[in-house]
C-alpha cells in the first residue's frame, strides 16, 4: 500500500559480513508478528539467505520461524523493525538495496479460512551509515 516507504534512507549498516536496515510498515494499522510472513533483503544483487534473515522489533529479535505464532509482539506503522541478513557489502560508495516484505491482513477475509496478504517492495540506493564490529 506504500511501498516506497519500506525502508528508511540512511539506515544502512554492516559488519562485513551481516547487513541491516530499517524497515517500516506499508499498511496503515499494526500487525502482530504473526502476520510478518516473510522478508528478503539484497544488496548490489546479493541476496541474502532465508535462513539467515532476522527480523528485530520492540528491542527483541526473531527469525521467521519464531514469529508465525506471535502475537504478542506488534509493528506499529511510527515504528522501525530491522531486517538483517548474511550478505556481505562490496566497496563502494553508494548500495542499491532492495526488502521484500510479505504480510498478511487478518482483519479483511478474502474467501473461505483465507485473509488478504500483500507482497511490497522498496528499493533505494543508499550510503553505508556505519560500519559496526563483528
Amino acid at each position: 500500500m506504500i511501498p516506497d516507504r519500506i525502508i528508511e534512507q540512511g539506515t544502512l549498516t554492516s559488519d562485513s559480513t551481516r547487513t541491516s536496515v530499517e524497515v517500516r510498515i506499508p499498511w496503515y494499522r499494526a500487525l502482530p508478528a504473526s502476520c510478518i510472513a516473510g522478508a528478503s533483503l539484497t544488496v548490489d544483487g546479493a541476496t541474502a539467505p532465508a535462513e539467515t534473515l532476522r527480523w528485530e522489533m520492540n528491542g527483541k529479535t526473531f527469525t521467521f520461524a519464531e514469529m508465525v505464532d506471535d502475537t504478542e509482539q506488534w509493528w506499529f506503522p511510527l515504528d522501525s523493525a530491522v531486517l538483517s541478513g548474511e550478505v556481505a557489502l562490496a566497496p563502494a560508495a553508494e548500495h542499491e538495496v532492495t526488502v521484500g516484505l510479505t504480510l498478511y491482513i487478518p482483519y479483511i477475509v478474502i474467501g473461505d479460512r483465507e485473509v488478504l496478504h500483500i507482497e511490497e517492495r522498496d528499493t533505494k540506493t543508499m550510503t553505508l551509515a556505519r560500519e559496526v564490529a563483528a
